[in-house]
């Protein structure tokens, strides 16, 4: 079974949003051990430096990191690869080695966005579309793309 972390800066905070991630973690559940790490976003205004930011933000995500198993990383950008959701299954499958295949981890920032060096250490930049979606939007697409691509790899019926 696949090992999936999701490290996410910020909480969900309507209900629908909770609803809707609950609804993909218990479909998940059969297909992979799935982890999400809430961090606290930093709070910011007009005036603040948001180099400073993403940089207190840098340290709470390659703390956590260092904590999860050596996996394959993939971080969400707007500026990322874009992937159709069979080319997504992929993500599943052609890892360097066995064990990247089976430990994936997946970054979401806040607002803001990702420090460059998050950016720059990952094996894969991820766009989840050109449009831009809050990160609270990104966190329930992206647990649904891999619901997704957890049934193109079973040849489940889920995606025509």
């Amino acid at each position: 079974m696949i090992n999936i972390h999701l490290i996410v800066l910020g909480k969900l905070k309507e209900s629908y949003w909770k609803e809707a991630e609950a609804e993909y973690l218990k479909r998940l559940k059969p297909y992979a051990r799935l982890t999400i790490h809430e961090l606290k976003e930093e709070s910011f205004d007009d005036k603040s430096n948001t180099e400073l930011i993403k940089e207190k933000e840098m340290e709470k995500i390659k703390d956590r990191l260092s904590k999860i198993k050596n996996g394959f990383i993939i971080a969400l950008d707007e500026h990322g690869k874009q992937l159709s959701s069979p080319e997504f299954v992929n993500t599943f499958n052609n890892n360097e080695t066995m064990e990247q295949r089976n430990n994936l981890t997946f970054i979401i920032g806040g607002p803001l966005g990702l420090h460059a060096s998050i950016l720059k250490s990952a094996n894969l930049v991820l766009s989840l579309s050109k449009m831009t979606f809050t990160h609270q939007m990104a966190r329930v697409f992206l647990l649904e793309q891999i619901y997704r691509a957890m049934m193109i790899k079973e040849g489940r019926k889920y995606h025509y």
